[in-house]
């Protein structure tokens, strides 16, 4: 840390710089890009059409990400609006905040969020995976399926994408209902 001094005060300040914040955007798309925070397993994706190298740092979407990995959804969904807000081409921060509503049950807007980042990315698997997980928590399990069949199209080999495709058919087999695909 290199120590500041404010003119005319006298006061000295340790500022530590933003090291690593580019890594840490990234770290944000991996963990919210599978919106499949359960106990499951999975590894992160990310695609190139909306990479986080490519945008620039953004301590609110690093912030957004830090909270939502602790559980505080809340404090996630400010930081990841305000990341939005500040940078609105950047598609981690709205699948951050799109997840993020998710969890608090703000489908309505979660469901915004998601159009939002469509329209960046266009239909990538991380964000067909995460409309077709977001309707899997709504219990919309024809939209949610159709989400996740056109993300498994995409990515075969995803682990996210098959984890919650595995969820949908345990879903629609604890609920007694045949699931397909809706056109």
């Amino acid at each position: 840390m290199m120590p500041a001094t404010f003119a005319g005060s006298g006061a000295t300040m340790k500022i530590r710089p933003a090291r690593g914040l580019v890594w840490a955007c990234l770290g944000a798309a991996l963990t919210v890009s599978g919106c499949t925070l359960h106990d499951r397993g999975g590894v992160g994706y990310a695609d190139n059409r909306g990479s986080i190298a490519n945008q620039p740092s953004d301590e609110a979407l690093y912030l957004g990400n830090k909270h939502y990995r602790n559980g505080d959804f809340g404090l996630a969904e400010n930081f990841f609006r305000q990341s939005v807000e500040t940078n609105p081409r950047n598609p981690a921060g709205w699948i951050g905040l799109a997840a993020s509503y998710d969890r608090l049950r703000r489908f309505d807007l979660a469901e915004r969020a998601y159009q939002h980042a469509l329209k960046l990315t266009g239909n990538s698997p991380m964000v067909l995976n995460n409309l077709g997980y977001h309707h899997l928590l709504r219990g919309n399990l024809n939209q949610a399926r159709r989400y996740l069949v056109a993300a498994s199209e995409k990515d075969p080999e995803n682990p996210r994408v098959l984890n919650n495709l595995a969820l949908l058919e345990e879903r629609a087999a604890n609920h007694g209902q045949p699931v397909t695909a809706v056109q």
